[in-house]
């Protein structure tokens, strides 16, 4: 019999609230839940204490939000590709998903009142009753930059900070919008001067992601080039990494974690590690559930535990 939560709503019992998830149920707990909820995701391990700590912190704080997001945990020992394909290096770390994506998210034990808050500008991103009409100017500025009109969306972008300026959605959108315009050097003051409480979220971990692959894109060398170089030699490591900063810099994509993919196969302690750590540069500056990445996490998490 499920146990109702005297602070939630009559049709909102702590077992819809809260659940434990698993590599098989995450796509359905996790992904397609956010679509209309914001679901906040605790990566934890039975041996680790701090996660003893925060867990039953966060159940409360989630119960007293009654039903404005959810509550999805994840053992990293019996879930471990998940865990590597967020990219989760230490725990406990919390995620907080909103329509498929994270768009918050913090590691270690912390106060009650950095749960309340987090869970606060969580309801803020999804439009909640704190939020107002600030979640769909933010849709309206996105789709906007996915239609070229950035000086727009800038503006957009910008209008929301200026009634939220911790709106982590909005925040990484202007970076965007500002690297999309090619003023690198706005986007990288905006990322330096973020507030502390979003200056490590998902979004502007994202944007920080497309700074540095800007910034690659400057030097990259000629693609037909480099990709000649390889077939003269596929023991050339560097000609190799040197190929997939071009190939991504002329938009292919694939192709350049393709050949991240084989440079790590080859050696992947090469350069300390080059190939993994650009992948992951990649990898978080696209959408976590663009195929892109789920294929290359994918593709890497087989290899690395093999």
């Amino acid at each position: 019999m499920l146990e109702l939560n005297p602070n939630t709503s009559d049709s909102a019992p702590a077992g819809d609230l809260i659940k434990d998830s698993t590599e098989a149920t995450f796509m359905a707990d996790v992904v397609e839940e956010s679509q209309t909820v914001p679901v906040i995701v605790d990566f934890w391990a039975p041996w680790c204490g701090p996660c003893r700590q925060l867990t039953p912190a966060i159940e409360g704080a989630v119960r007293d939000a009654r039903g404005k997001v959810k509550l999805v945990k994840v053992n990293v020992d019996e879930n471990q590709q998940i865990a590597a394909q967020l990219r989760v290096q230490s725990i406990p770390t919390v995620y907080a998903f909103w329509q498929g994506q994270p768009v918050d998210g913090f590691q270690g034990a912390v106060p009650g009142s950095e749960i309340k808050a987090f869970i606060d500008r969580l309801v803020k991103t999804a439009g909640g009753e704190e939020g107002g009409g600030l979640s769909e100017a933010v849709e309206t500025a996105e789709a906007m930059l996915s239609e070229g009109a950035a000086s727009d969306a800038a503006e957009v972008f910008a209008a929301v900070l200026q009634e939220d300026g911790e709106n982590a959605l909005a925040y990484g959108g202007l970076v965007r919008a500002y690297l999309a315009l090619g003023q690198d050097g706005e986007a990288e003051q905006l990322l330096n001067g973020a507030p502390e409480a979003i200056a490590n979220s998902p979004e502007l971990e994202a944007a920080r992601a497309q700074l540095a692959l800007a910034k690659q894109a400057e030097k990259a060398g000629p693609v037909a080039e480099l990709r000649a170089k390889v077939e003269a030699d596929p023991q050339d490591k560097q000609a190799r990494y040197d190929l997939a900063q071009a190939l991504h810099a002329a938009g292919n994509v694939e192709e350049a974690v393709d050949t991240l993919l084989a440079l790590f196969r080859l050696d992947r302690e090469w350069n300390d590690g080059a190939a993994k750590t650009q992948l992951f540069t990649i990898f978080d500056a696209l959408k976590p559930n663009d195929p892109v990445v789920l294929n290359g996490r994918r593709k890497l998490s087989s290899m690395i535990f093999a």
